[in-house]
């Protein structure tokens, strides 16, 4: 194979990587609510995490709250039926919105990484995020955000 093939048969390999990573990530859907805010905080419903899968109930393990009154969107990550955390998607690092994947947040502005309780795991952030106590009741999640936890 002479050099020129190979940097074709190279360069659509990568292409063709990459195009197949972005259709596989485009599949887990992240799903994003506004909420209903108040003075004091968020108030969501448990049901926001239920889904079908194939027609059997699941759940997300993830929500995003995105609402025009706050600032920056709220991670709210559901360990189990009980328990939640939720996160303020602000890098301690330099203020840039966090992305979600999964069970972790990434900085796209210089890479650092939080996991699903925002303790930094990646630098150069070395700080937590700022993180909110919840009440859980039958059916709500509230999210207080006159606190930090």
């Amino acid at each position: 194979m002479d050099r020129k093939d190979f940097i074709v048969k190279a360069c659509t390999a990568c292409l063709s990587m990459t195009a197949m990573a972005s259709v596989l990530s485009s599949c887990g859907v992240t799903h994003f609510i506004a909420g209903n805010i108040s003075n004091d905080g968020v108030r969501i419903s448990k049901n926001d995490f239920n889904f079908n899968q194939k027609g059997t109930p699941a759940y997300r393990s993830f929500i995003i709250i995105r609402n025009d009154t706050l600032q920056y969107p709220i991670y709210v990550y559901r360990f189990s039926d009980q328990e939640y955390s939720a996160l303020w998607m602000r890098c301690t690092h330099q203020g840039t919105e966090l992305q979600a994947s999964g069970d972790s947040l990434q900085c796209p502005a210089h890479g650092s990484a939080f996991n699903n309780k925002g303790i930094a795991t990646n630098g150069p952030a070395d700080n937590s995020l700022r993180s909110f106590p919840i009440q859980v009741t039958n059916s709500d999640i509230f999210i207080d955000l006159r606190k930090q936890s």
